[in-house]
């Protein structure tokens, strides 16, 4: 019910808030900072400002009122069982509000990200886990426990960004105007980009649905796909997530400029980088999953069962986490590009490949179907971008990504013999131990390649 309940917020917040505050409002608001005074660009910030309220608040009103049918799309298996039904339905209008909050917690990281600060927005999503761990054990894992921790969490995104904000200078005016030509802007931009994100946020919503249909893929199939996502989204929201999101102030104003070499250097450099923490990333979960599945979630409820399955699918998914990292960085050049359209293009497959996949696989084909969309999105992306690009260093990245797969893979039999060797600790211990050795491993097998990316990282750290 809470995996169901949160799902349907998050949507929303991809579509007017995150997803749309890096695609069209950074670029916009960080060539403005650059070409214009300080007192126009806070005059273009509070007129996206009250634009974004009246939006959130008119879509938060909706979705209360809306929750019953929306519950019943994303959810069609629910409706058998009326208790869990009326639990989602309750938790998702209890928490719609959040839509609200993490809007203008986004937007407050639009603004800082195109001023060049990270830290605090960096830091921001971590509150939301903090409060939801606090509720749950103030108020028990029941509904107003989960419900006031996402609230909470959503309050505190904001919160943490408003001293950072005044001190660069920002004074809210609501509702004092509403129309600037930047703000058109942006809105053009995001139009494709709503476009993306509603088809990205179909797969998702096509995965629940799937997974919800008991009769089809067992009990719980939500639940797991849920855990084994979250598994794949650490790494992601840690490193390539960071890196789009700090490298897109950068290639915005890269692509200000008469030559895009240096946007293409940019661009590569952060591909390769993103080669260098993926690849042995979805090596290590592929190699670990059930490992990590049963030393993360295990205990309690969570079953050998429960961890078998999460494991399964938590395999299949890894398989397109290089892809996924991959694809943000290229987005993030095309969004530099004010190019919202293209990567809308690229992330349609979801659908027909979990129809076919789902029966022979079960839970895993679900989580199979979304990993091969997503190397297809990147695939497309990146010839796209190669031949907008002159030059592009193809045969640098493609001779890096060699390089890099091969000390993964002699990293994912390192991860294979180790696995089970160390049953005298305890679980976590027994992890610990195997993902030392897999990260040990993998610089050894990097240097013997001659990954030099490696080294290069090494020199940055020594200079700084």
């Amino acid at each position: 019910a809470f995996v169901i309940a949160f799902r349907i917020p998050n949507l929303f917040r991809d579509l007017v808030a995150e997803g749309a505050a890096n695609s069209a409002v950074v670029p916009v608001f960080s060539a403005y900072a650059a070409k214009h005074t300080r007192e126009e660009f806070w005059e273009l910030a509070n007129v996206v400002l009250n634009l974004l309220l009246v939006i959130t608040a008119a879509i938060t009103l909706l979705g209360i009122i809306f929750s019953p049918l929306l519950v019943r799309l994303i959810a069609p298996g629910f409706i058998a069982d009326p208790q869990k039904l009326f639990a989602t339905i309750k938790l998702n209008r209890l928490i719609f509000p959040y839509i609200l909050l993490i809007s203008l917690a986004a937007y407050s990281t639009a603004i800082l990200n195109s001023l060049k600060h990270f830290s605090v927005p960096a830091f921001a999503p971590c509150l939301l886990n903090i409060s939801i761990i606090a509720c749950v054990l103030l108020f028990g894992e029941g509904i107003s426990g989960l419900a006031a921790g996402i609230l909470a969490g959503g309050l505190l995104q904001l919160l943490i960004q408003l001293p950072v904000l005044y001190k660069k200078g920002f004074r809210p005016r609501p509702f004092s105007r509403f129309r600037h030509p930047a703000a058109l802007n942006i809105g053009k931009l995001m139009l494709p980009r709503l476009a993306s994100s509603s088809i990205y946020q179909l797969n998702n919503f096509i995965d629940s649905i799937f997974g919800s249909l008991a009769a089809v893929v067992g009990e719980g199939g939500v639940a797991v796909l849920y855990f084994s996502y979250r598994l794949i989204q650490f790494p992601l929201g840690i490193f390539s997530n960071a890196l789009a999101q700090a490298a897109l102030p950068t290639f915005s104003t890269q692509a200000l400029e008469e030559s895009q070499e240096r946007l293409s250097l940019s661009l590569s450099w952060s591909l390769r980088l993103t080669f260098l923490v993926m690849l042995p990333a979805s090596v290590g979960l592929c190699a670990l999953s059930l490992p990590i599945t049963s030393a993360i979630f295990g205990g309690g409820r969570f079953d050998a069962d429960s961890a078998r399955l999460t494991a399964g699918a938590l395999r299949f998914y890894s398989i397109g986490l290089c892809a996924y990292g991959a694809s943000r960085i290229l987005q993030s050049g095309f969004f530099a590009l004010k190019d919202t359209v293209t990567p809308a293009k690229a992330a349609a497959a979801n659908i027909i490949l979990n129809s076919i996949f789902i029966f022979p696989l079960k839970i895993r084909g679900i989580a199979l179907a979304t990993s091969l969309s997503g190397v297809g999105s990147f695939f497309m992306l990146f010839f796209i971008l190669k031949n907008r690009l002159r030059p592009f260093p193809v045969a640098e990245i493609a001779a890096s990504f060699i390089r890099i797969l091969l000390a993964s893979l002699c990293m994912g039999l390192v991860c294979l013999f180790v696995a089970g060797k160390t049953g005298a600790l305890s679980r976590p211990l027994q992890l610990a131990a195997e993902i030392f050795a897999a990260g040990f491993s993998y610089l050894i097998f990097c240097f013997i390649l001659g990954v030099r990316e490696i080294k290069e990282i090494f020199a940055i750290w020594r200079r700084t």
